[in-house]
């Protein structure tokens, strides 16, 4: 499993609605209005990298009011809870 933090600035009137059609985006777990130099935090869980590239090329940074991204890829996590679990579907 590749996990992801995509950082995007976005058009501030499609704040809410760039949120909700990134929700939309199969591979985004999650998405966070925040403070500083970025907009937008999605976190993207998918299966290998090549679908990563697909996720941020093709979906997200094609969505309208979407106007820059900066994406982090996750080596490790470190957690008080074993977040592993709460993902794990069974899938191989």
């Amino acid at each position: 499993m590749v996990t992801a933090f995509i950082l995007m600035n976005v058009s501030r009137p499609r704040l809410k609605s760039i949120a909700d059609d990134l929700l939309a985006i199969e591979g985004i777990a999650e998405v966070y209005s925040v403070a500083g130099p970025f907009d937008i935090v999605a976190i993207a869980r998918v299966k290998e990298h090549e679908a990563l590239n697909d996720l941020v090329t093709e979906h997200v940074a094609a969505l309208d009011g979407v106007d820059s991204t900066e994406t982090l890829i996750a080596f490790k996590t470190f957690s008080k809870k074993d977040l592993g679990m709460l993902w794990d579907i069974g899938v191989d």
